[in-house]
Parts: C-alpha cells; sequence; structure tokens
C-alpha cells in the first residue's frame, strides 16, 4: 500500500525533554516530525527534507531562532514559521514577525494550544494555495498573483509569505473601503487578540513598503479604527 502523505514539521529545540513531549504529541497528531538541536543543525535538516511547517524556539545554541527563521525566509517565503519562547515581551513578538514567522506561541503553552494553532496555519494556507490559478488582483500598476504568493511591478518581484499574501488579499476585497483591525485580524490570523494585532503593524508596514513604487496605490491608517488600500482609479 502507498505510505500516507503526512505533513511534515520541523521541530528545532534544545530543550531535550519538551522536543520529546512535542514529538510524541505531533506523532500522535499523525504529523511527520523532523529534528535538530541547535539552529546550525535546523537548517541542514530543513535543507535535507521536503517541509511543510517549521516550529522554532527561540533561544537556541550556535544560531537563534530569529536568525534560523530569516535564513529560511530567503530559501522560501511560503512555509509557515512557529516561534515557542519563553519571551513574552512584546518587542520580541515584533521582532518574531520581522524575522517572517507566521505564528508565536509564549511558554508555557498547552499541546491543545499548540494543535490548534497549526491547524489554523495550515488550514489557511490550504485556502490561500486552492484559489484559483486565474486568480490575479491588480493593485495600480501592481499585479498581485494571489495563488503564488507573487507581488509584482513590471519585472521587479516580491515573494510574499503566507501571511503577508492573506493580509494583501483582505485588504483588496476591500479596496477604498475601511476595513477594521478587529476583522483583519480575525480573517487573517483568526484571533484578534492585542499583542497579534500589535504585531499585524509589522506586516502592514512592509506591505507599504512592497507598494511605495507606485504613488497612485497606499495603505492608509484610520486612527483607532483599521485600514484602507487606497487605489486612485
Amino acid at each position: 500500500m502507498p505510505m500516507e502523505n503526512k505533513t511534515t514539521i520541523l521541530l528545532v529545540e534544545d530543550d531535550p525533554n519538551l522536543s520529546d513531549v512535542l514529538k510524541d504529541y505531533l506523532d500522535m497528531l499523525n504529523y511527520q516530525v523532523v529534528y535538530a538541536a541547535d539552529g546550525d543543525e535546523g537548517l541542514a535538516v530543513y535543507l535535507a527534507s521536503q517541509v511543510d511547517l517549521c516550529i522554532f524556539d527561540v533561544m537556541l545554541p550556535k544560531k537563534d531562532g530569529y536568525t534560523l527563521a530569516k535564513e529560511i525566509r530567503m530559501l522560501n517565503k511560503q512555509v509557515p514559521i512557529i516561534f515557542l519562547t519563553a519571551r513574552g515581551m512584546m518587542e520580541d513578538r515584533v521582532n518574531g514577525f520581522k524575522a517572517g514567522c507566521d505564528d508565536y506561541i509564549s511558554k508555557p503553552f498547552s499541546s491543545e494550544e499548540l494543535s490548534l494553532r497549526i491547524e489554523a496555519i495550515l488550514r489557511r494556507c490550504r485556502v490561500m494555495t486552492q484559489q484559483p490559478l486565474d486568480e490575479i488582483i491588480p493593485i495600480g500598476k501592481y499585479i498581485f498573483d494571489v495563488p503564488n504568493f507573487d507581488l509584482s511591478l513590471g519585472a521587479e518581484h516580491h515573494s510574499l509569505t503566507p501571511k503577508e499574501a492573506a493580509l494583501l488579499k483582505v485588504l483588496c476585497r476591500n479596496k477604498n473601503k475601511l476595513i477594521t483591525r478587529e476583522k483583519a485580524l480575525k480573517e487573517v490570523w483568526g484571533d484578534d487578540d492585542y499583542f497579534i494585532g500589535r504585531s499585524m503593524d509589522v506586516f502592514i508596514t512592509k506591505l507599504r513598503k512592497y507598494l511605495k513604487d507606485d504613488p497612485n496605490v497606499a495603505i492608509v491608517n484610520v486612527h483607532g479604527t483599521g485600514f484602507r488600500l487606497e487605489v486612485a482609479e
């Protein structure tokens, strides 16, 4: 019989007790787990494997989780990344999202919370990749190729992360209309948590940078309420 096509998760965690618990739990959930105990090994394992999702501790030997995530983002914009950390400061969360992570879980956390976060991210990625292949959205002079997470202006291309693409798509669906922070958070992250809301600003800043070369396109803050993607017709 053919082998079942399992989702492969790269787990990089230097605490042997926690990593053993997580590996057993993820295996029980029918995920295929590949493992590394430090940042250098994590990159090597990633390069040798077909990884669908990454889970990194932030404080790793040899190379921290932020650096590892940035290096993997240079290779693959789409693979989802979750950070595990005992550090719950807002600055750490922002640094995590700047490094390219899709979610952030502070220790201690429940196994059920981790499972739900993984399922939510994988579900959103499947929704993005299952869009009709002809779903191409013009944004001023830009072309947003939704299924391929690609934003282009002429010959210049930006390969978006799943979160960046999902947020841009929500803004495009509401072009020239106000979208509240709560609605955007629930559609893209599935939660309107305060800390996630602060971190969403990091993604808005990145999208503004990608769209800066067309003066007729702007993502405008509506103070205390939300955002509006303004495109001059």
